[in-house]
């Protein structure tokens, strides 16, 4: 299938703008750790709720337009309540981010805590600041990438990124591999990722309005849910 007939398929798909988003920094690592392999509407999203119960946060999701609240559970209030994998555990679950050998995800989110504090990034304001420093980013980035689990593709970042509010990146889970393969397109992850940037700008002329790959990346990542039960990547 070329580009112009996959852009066909989903301009006939809902591509709308994100609506609504955690509020705190903190929720974005517990989902963007969490979310693979796992159910998102029956472990994930309940999950990172319960953290946020835990923390006297009842309302964790805001509008996505909205100017962004003091972040309710900021990365160094999280590590001071969770100094260990025990502790988080005790408020979400035990589960590993791989069946073979892998790390804890309790203990992932701790070390992905500590990875971006150490950078200086405590709240998603802070990751804003990061996304206008290339270097900054980078340098992050490429530290987060040292947490086991994400894969051989940086799919966890690409998502958690996704979650903190950048919507030019996208996250070629396996999810978007299979809506792909199913319109004809056997891509790799890396080309995965090209093809929905490639998309979402053809659709931004096609439109006639704003396409992010974000907004294309949630089209087929919605249209393939029921493919697979509901589940995340």
């Amino acid at each position: 299938m070329s580009l112009k007939t996959l852009v066909d398929v989903l301009a006939g798909m809902e591509i709308a703008p994100r609506y609504r988003r955690w509020s705190s920094l903190s929720y974005c690592v517990i989902d963007a750790v969490w979310s693979i392999s796992a159910q998102y509407d029956a472990v994930v999203a309940p999950l990172v709720r319960r953290v946020a119960a835990a923390n006297a946060d009842q309302h964790p999701v805001i509008d996505a337009t909205a100017l962004l609240p003091p972040d309710p559970l900021p990365l160094t209030l999280l590590l001071a309540r969770y100094p260990d994998a025990a502790a988080l555990r005790a408020v979400t679950n035990g589960q590993r981010t791989s069946t073979r050998g892998g790390i804890e995800k309790a203990e992932a989110v701790l070390r992905y805590a500590h990875i971006l504090t150490g950078h200086g990034i405590t709240d998603l304001a802070g990751v804003a600041d990061l996304m206008a420093d290339p270097q900054r980013w980078s340098d992050t980035n490429r530290a987060l990438a040292g947490v086991p689990g994400e894969g051989a593709h940086g799919v966890r970042r690409s998502y958690l990124w996704m979650l903190c509010g950048c919507d030019d990146v996208s996250k070629p889970d396996r999810m978007i591999l299979r809506w792909l393969a199913r319109h004809g397109i056997h891509a790799t992850p890396d080309q995965a990722r090209a093809i929905v940037e490639d998309a979402a700008a053809e659709l931004t002329v096609r439109l006639g309005r704003p396409v992010t790959a974000w907004m294309v990346d949630h089209a087929i990542w919605t249209a393939q849910r029921p493919q697979r039960g509901r589940a995340a990547a």
